[in-house]
Parts: structure tokens; C-alpha cells; sequence
């Protein structure tokens, strides 16, 4: 099992950029894919980002092509999504998580994740 702490989050105007940190618990952290989702209160959570246990390989959602990206140091434990030219629509709570098992294949599905974080906030004003 990992553990996954946010933080990053906050408010910020429509074009501004933000950092998101994930950081994790446990030596299982480095050979595990991770992913970042996010969702709006009476919406599924959606699927934003995810990138392989050794970086060599990411897959985002078509709407954040180009201005995400997520990356990972494995050294510090910590994944990262790195949002600019934020959208209003991209205003929800944003989660990371860890697949269940070493070694694995990127998933855009939520139920392909065994491990989550508790949230953070990004709100994007006009």
C-alpha cells in the first residue's frame, strides 16, 4: 500500500499556472504507475494524467494535452502535475493515485488505481 499526500492546490486567475505535489509513503512508490484525476462535486471522477514508475511514459486526457504535465522524481517520492494556461473548466479537486501492482501499463480508469490521496482544491477564477 502507498500513501499519498496533495498539496498545491489553490486559487488562481484563468491563464495562471499551478504545481501539483503528490507525495508518497513507502519504498512500493517507485516501481508503481501513478496517475492524477480530478473531479466536480455530482460529476465521475475524471482522468488527467498518468506516467509509468520510471517516467518513461505519459498519457493525458485530450483537453490538457499541451498544457499539463506530469512528471516524477522517485528519489524524493513525489509525483507531479504541472498545469498552465489553466481554464475555468479546469476548476475541481485533483487526486493522484497509484496503480495496485509493480511495473504496470498506463490506465485512464479510476478502478485501475488501488491507492489514493485525499484531494486538493484548484479553483480557476475569471
Amino acid at each position: 500500500q502507498v500513501q499519498l499526500v496533495e498539496t498545491g492546490g489553490g486559487l488562481v486567475q484563468a491563464g495562471g499556472s499551478l504545481r501539483l505535489s503528490c507525495a508518497a509513503s513507502g519504498r512500493a512508490f517507485s516501481s508503481r504507475a501513478m496517475g492524477w484525476f480530478r473531479q466536480v462535486p455530482g460529476n465521475e471522477r475524471e482522468f488527467v494524467a498518468a506516467i509509468t514508475w520510471n517516467g518513461g511514459n505519459t498519457y493525458y486526457m485530450d483537453s490538457v494535452k499541451g498544457r499539463f504535465t506530469i512528471s516524477r522524481d522517485n528519489a524524493k517520492n513525489t509525483v507531479y502535475l504541472e498545469m498552465n494556461t489553466l481554464k475555468l473548466e479546469d476548476t475541481a479537486i485533483y487526486y493522484c493515485a497509484a496503480s495496485p501492482r509493480s511495473y504496470e501499463t498506463l490506465y485512464s480508469s479510476p478502478t485501475r488505481y488501488a491507492d489514493w490521496g485525499q484531494g486538493t482544491q484548484v479553483t480557476v477564477s475569471s
